[in-house]
């Protein structure tokens, strides 16, 4: 059913924990299923210079907030808010139909916490991130 990649990144999640020094904090859930997801990042220079999760979820959604750390650990803002669920999926070398949606909610968590620094900031994310938001007025 799961990839060994994917098992890899549920039995040892890379980036896990809380960060103490985090300037960015996203955190995202899906109702449906009961997932959340809550991801710490270190921004400086406009780079990911460190970046953590805590995810109450499936195994699913454990391996794709690891993967999702993994992918823009190190990257620009602009290459992190690039990051599609697809992307995370293919990395994970797959994931079961029925887990898409932890693949979702990874990337939205990423974006999440991009958001939130730039309203540290005092600039309004929208324009920069998009929507985050679950509303009914939004393509989510």
């Amino acid at each position: 059913m799961y990839t060994d990649k994917v098992m890899d990144h549920f039995a040892n999640p890379r980036n896990v924990g809380e960060l103490a020094d985090a300037n960015a904090i996203g955190q995202v859930g899906n109702p449906k299923c009961g997932d959340i997801m809550k991801i710490y990042m270190k921004i400086e220079d406009e780079i990911i210079k460190d970046i953590s999760f805590k995810t109450f979820g499936c195994g699913a959604a454990i391996a794709t907030s690891s993967m999702a750390t993994e992918l823009v650990k190190g990257k620009t803002i602009q290459e992190a808010l690039a990051l599609k669920n697809k992307t995370v999926v293919e990395a994970l070398e797959g994931l079961p139909p029925a887990k898409i949606h932890c693949s979702v909610l990874a990337e939205q968590g990423i974006k999440a916490a991009i958001a939130d620094y730039y309203t540290r900031q005092g600039i309004d994310p929208e324009p920069i991130v998009g929507c985050i938001c679950d509303c009914e007025h939004c393509d989510h």
